[in-house]
């Protein structure tokens, strides 16, 4: 279970920073998520893999850390708000400028040449 549970955060994270590195403004809020669940998850394992073992500390012999659940639980919230706030930002910058570029390159013939600005 911790080899699958590792080898789904690697993957997440993999993912997450090849679409990070992309130069549309799509890849790169899709690669945020993903590096967002990436994190969610490891702080999720964090709290010990239990299958069926209650999540506050009692008398039993086997319990699930209720701190992690907590944490990730905040974690979403915020996630999904922010990645709604990109996105707003994202589909203003590309209504704006007919362009989802992430880095748009400056063209020296737009510029004057005694411009300082």
């Amino acid at each position: 279970m911790e080899l699958l549970v590792a080898s789904a955060i690697g993957i997440l994270t993999a993912a997450g920073l090849y679409l990070v590195m992309r130069l549309r403004t799509f890849p790169v809020i899709m690669g945020i998520s993903l590096l967002t669940y990436a994190v969610n998850v490891f702080l999720f394992a964090s709290g010990r893999l239990t299958v069926g073992a209650p999540p506050i500390l009692t008398d039993a012999t086997t319990y699930a850390d209720p701190l992690p659940q907590a944490l990730v639980l905040t974690a979403i919230v915020i996630s999904f708000g922010m990645t709604a706030v990109v996105v707003m930002i994202a589909l203003g910058a590309y209504l704006g400028a007919d362009d989802d570029s992430v880095n748009d390159p400056v063209d020296p013939a737009d510029t004057k040449a005694g411009d300082a600005s």
